[in-house]
């Protein structure tokens, strides 16, 4: 699982109050739903047009990280989260050296495929809500339906991920504009929650990075946050102070979670690091004749507690990927899949049936093509990605380096083989070729690197 660190047209009112502290000129406010109506974060009106809170200019991307996006007639105009239209503008502005979000990034949001009852993730989803609703009645608030947009002080100041973590730089995450990124991880509402006075909730949506291309990684995904806040009534008379209070109730939480979803498993605990819980576990399942990670959790760090009003409490928090469990509990071998509309897909999974396994029904032939380039000191191999995802799409099933050197003259070589591969239909040469010619263009003139 990837670790718990590794709105924008509807924004909260809350989360305009978060970005306080940000240089901005005004702007408006909106409600964000929730997945229950009788609790939502704001009720604040919702003006007809809510425009996107402008920044002070900020440090231009790096090279190679500019202009990586499609053609605006790859995307819709305008999608919709929680019943309010995020124009496109707002997200994919070519204008701005500041940011780097693709036309291919912006057709994703709003599809929100864990709020569909008969898609895996959704299925998981409602799973895990079964289990906190049956052991905890009525305690957790649930939200599924938050804006994906986010300040970076949400993201990143809020859960008190340092300056200088890599997964600040836009080789990792996705920029909107200098003070605007889409969010990384649930944990990103986090502390608007808590100040909303929020003490147990669960936090389901799409999160996004920027990432390699393969059979388990994709640039979006969707994660489930759980918090729980514990007050000194709840610890006194155990015998122990409050951390090792909520570390042991975490522990037990969780273990019961994994029995909930694979039944009666061997299960560890390993020690971590977070940059927002002190201490820091990863729980792992022994499953199918080896050792799976679940899930990254902790215990609360105490300053994200004493910024959102409660200095005298503890709490712990918990992330999961639904990806990373789906494909386990429904055998799904590739992550695309779960994009997928063909029906020979989507007709495998029914609302409340956990673990079906998904019988494949096709298996066309990859295509492989080889490109080798010099590379220059600003290259990544994650604008590399974006570049032929941008172009192939799902298309492209792996990007991998097969061979790199270093000639006399301190010049490094990368060969890199793409293979080409459709889960519905077989490519045809033409169509291949096409693709691979655009893909060499695109990387010779997006970043500067000499094709050999």
């Amino acid at each position: 699982m990837r670790p718990l660190i590794r709105t924008a047209r509807c924004c909260l009112s809350a989360r305009v109050r978060a970005m306080a502290t940000l240089p901005m000129a005004p702007a408006a406010t909106a409600i964000s739903s929730s997945s229950s109506p009788t609790s939502p974060l704001s009720t604040s009106s919702l003006p007809h047009r809510l425009l996107l809170a402008r920044f002070l200019p900020a440090t231009p991307a790096p090279a190679g990280t500019r202009g990586l996006r499609t053609s605006a007639a790859a995307a819709a105009s305008a999608v919709e989260v929680g019943g309010v239209n995020i124009a496109r503008e707002d997200v994919v502005k070519e204008d701005d050296p500041t940011n780097n979000v693709p036309d291919t990034i912006f057709s994703k949001i709003g599809l929100q495929l864990h709020r569909r009852d008969n898609h895996p993730l959704g299925i998981l989803k409602n799973t895990i809500y079964d289990y906190f609703d049956k052991n905890f009645a009525g305690e957790f608030d649930k939200f599924d339906d938050l804006c994906p947009l986010v300040s970076v002080k949400q993201n990143f100041d809020d859960v008190l991920v340092p300056d200088d973590h890599v997964s600040r730089s836009y080789n990792d995450t996705y920029y909107v504009d200098g003070q605007t990124v889409l969010r990384c991880h649930t944990s990103a509402h986090q502390a608007e929650l808590l100040r909303d006075g929020r003490t147990h909730f669960l936090v389901t949506g799409d999160v996004y990075r920027r990432d390699s291309i393969d059979s388990t990684h994709y640039p979006v995904f969707h994660q489930m946050e759980g918090f729980r806040v514990f007050s000194p009534d709840d610890w006194s008379g155990s015998g122990m102070d409050g951390t090792a209070y909520a570390a042991a109730e975490l522990k037990k939480t969780l273990e019961g979670l994994a029995r909930h979803l694979f039944g009666a498993v061997e299960m560890r605990w390993v020690d971590t690091y977070f940059p927002f819980t002190n201490p820091s576990f990863e729980l792992e399942i022994y499953f199918q004749d080896d050792w799976l990670e679940v899930l990254g959790c902790g215990v609360t760090e105490q300053e994200i507690l004493k910024r959102n009003g409660r200095t005298d409490h503890v709490a712990w928090a918990f992330g999961l990927g639904l990806e990373r469990l789906a494909m386990v509990l429904f055998d799904i071998p590739d992550i695309r899949l779960f994009w997928s509309n063909d029906q020979r897909f989507t007709s495998q999974f029914s609302e409340g049936k956990l673990g079906v396994k998904f019988k494949p029904f096709s298996k066309f032939p990859p295509c492989y093509k080889d490109m080798s380039f010099w590379i220059n000191d600003a290259f990544t191999e994650n604008n590399l990605c974006e570049i032929v995802r941008g172009i192939a799409g799902d298309l492209v099933e792996e990007v991998k380096l097969i061979d790199n050197f270093t000639n006399k003259k301190g010049m490094t070589s990368h060969c890199y083989r793409i293979a080409y591969r459709s889960m519905e239909r077989s490519l045809t040469d033409e169509e291949i070729n096409d693709l691979q010619w655009n893909v060499r263009e695109a990387v010779k003139s997006k970043l500067k690197v000499e094709l050999r």
